[in-house]
């Protein structure tokens, strides 16, 4: 049996000054394109407007990013950082599939409609965000998902289905329902959830008809 002196976790590395200099920098280009995306769409951004925003000279932009490309997959990567953890958090504590579904689906939508830069971000560029989800991060998350689907196929409490089929259908309906939900000006997540959840589990016929019929 390990002591608690071997469980605990190591202490983090201090950075030197240049390191944290490097860190800070890039955070910086990220938080300022956070907020020129979001207030100019991605198409009208150039990679001068996210140097003005930074107070950064150009040379130091273009140590850590080559395009406005480069910095916008950046920020999509670190938006699924940031999500995936609680996923696999959700992916523990679900008895079945069905609850993984559910609680996955409430996630990312409370994420969205939470996350003010993410939303902003998204809000202002959505079918950018469509084509850019070939992203290291990206498709390290959509890759796990399929892992889950497959480790219910196996123990068999899903049947044996196209595992990536199933996966694209579940991140799909939850890009799309997003969007949509983005666009609303009262958003909720949790009919959101319900009704991508209902959608998954029981299809078409078991969504609620409107007015309750």
């Amino acid at each position: 049996m390990s002591t608690d002196l071997e469980d605990a976790p190591a202490p983090a590395r201090k950075l030197g000054k240049r390191e944290q200099t490097k860190q800070n920098n890039r955070e910086a280009i990220l938080e300022a394109a956070k907020v020129v995306f979001a207030d100019m769409g991605y198409g009208a951004t150039s990679v001068r407007d996210i140097i003005r925003k930074t107070g950064l000279a150009s040379g130091t932009f273009y140590n850590y990013f080559k395009s406005k490309e480069e910095v916008f997959e950046a920020l999509m990567d670190e938006g699924m950082r940031r999500i995936r953890p609680r996923l696999r958090a959700e992916r523990i504590r679900s008895r079945t599939f069905e609850d993984f579904i559910r609680n996955a689906y409430r996630t990312y939508f409370d994420y969205l409609a939470t996350d003010r830069d993410t939303f902003q971000v998204i809000r202002r560029n959505p079918n950018t965000v469509r084509v850019r989800m070939d992203t290291p991060e990206m498709i390290a998350g959509f890759e796990e998902i399929r892992e889950y689907i497959e480790e219910d196929i196996r123990n068999g409490t899903l049947p044996d289905v196209d595992a990536e089929y199933l996966m694209a259908a579940v991140v799909g309906i939850a890009m799309e329902l997003g969007d949509r939900m983005l666009r609303r000006p009262e958003m909720n997540a949790e009919e959101a959830c319900a009704f991508a959840t209902a959608l998954v589990l029981g299809g078409l016929g078991a969504l609620p008809h409107k007015g309750g019929k």
